[in-house]
């Protein structure tokens, strides 16, 4: 039998109700592939590993033989009696609570002011957002080097003359910022604010492109200034970025690992001042091996987690 070609401009095939629901079929299939994969994925690394800690936790548990010792309930008070932990979360509450409104702040202004019909506007933006995407590591060396002893910040303050006013409030000419018991957290805060202002800053800057300039034309009309545009028009307009901001930035940083462990070499920093929850999880299982241990802080920083973001979220919402 030979095979005839289909004569150029002749009429096609007419599609029949067998063919068009093969169509539908493999459609429908291709979706539920591109959703099911995902969602599988999520539900093994995240769900799965969530249900997997709660059960090692529970244990005292090798790493290459498994169970040793049901442990019961006995982990979790063993843990929550450690006062090491409860620095440990004391610490990253505090990182939290002071990092999250200053970034946000830090972030806001900066996209207010590349916002503007300014000479440079994108050299600023790409200067700005830089710290963003640069390595944490990088970075870390770099404010090491900045906040020494000698370094360019302690230095700058006493060529301009600042010694005086930084001596009242206790701080010595060559102060160690990240040595010092009482100021290594908050350098690891000011490090943080300055390499993710960046990223707030592109959320607002998005937010505020969005926003009709017919609205800050009728303010005009009314002889609103520029704080009560701020107040009334810009703010309001940006609650959603806001709000999204607030709850994704508190998730992540309550999970602070990088920077600290950097910035400490993996100790924990003066009198483990700096140290935050998920570095002490670390050290006890990578240092310590106690697995189910491990699992136990776990275990609790996901329900600190979890509690915070649906406090967060119903606050927000109700407001």
């Amino acid at each position: 039998m030979v095979a005839t070609a289909r004569t150029p401009g002749a009429p096609k095939a007419p599609v029949t109700a067998r063919t068009k629901r093969i169509g539908e079929r493999q459609e429908a299939l291709a979706g539920l592939a591109l959703v099911g994969v995902p969602m599988l994925l999520f539900l093994v690394l995240n769900i799965g590993s969530i249900l997997y800690a709660m059960f090692i936790s529970v244990w005292r548990w090798n790493v290459r033989t498994g169970p040793v010792e049901f442990k019961g309930l006995d982990n979790y008070t063993h843990v929550l009696s450690d006062p090491i932990f409860q620095s440990a979360v004391l610490n990253t509450l505090y990182y939290t609570v002071i990092w999250v409104p200053l970034t946000m702040t830090i972030g806001l202004f900066l996209a207010i002011i590349v916002n503007q019909k300014i000479r440079g506007q994108a050299f600023f933006r790409g200067a700005f957002y830089f710290p963003s995407i640069a390595s944490s590591a990088a970075i870390t060396t770099l404010w090491i080097f900045l906040v020494s002893p000698y370094g360019l910040f302690n230095e700058a303050r006493g060529a301009f003359g600042f010694n005086p006013v930084f001596s009242a409030l206790g701080f010595e000419p060559t102060q160690d910022w990240l040595g010092n018991y009482h100021t290594a957290m908050n350098s690891v805060i000011v490090l943080n604010a300055w390499t993710t202002s960046g990223t707030f800053m592109l959320f607002y800057l998005a937010s505020l492109q969005a926003i009709p300039s017919e609205v800050y034309e009728a303010a005009a009309i009314d002889g609103a200034g520029a704080w009560r545009v701020l107040f009334e028009v810009t703010l309001p307009s940006l609650k959603p970025t806001i709000v999204f901001l607030v709850v994704t930035s508190s998730i992540a940083y309550l999970r602070i690992f990088d920077y600290v462990y950097a910035m400490t070499n993996g100790q924990g920093g003066p009198l483990d001042s700096p140290k935050p929850l998920v570095l002490m999880i670390f050290e006890t299982a990578f240092k310590h091996f106690e697995m189910g241990y491990a699992a136990t802080q776990t275990v609790i920083l996901f329900a600190i987690l979890l509690a915070i973001s649906l406090f967060q979220l119903k606050v927000l919402k109700s407001r």
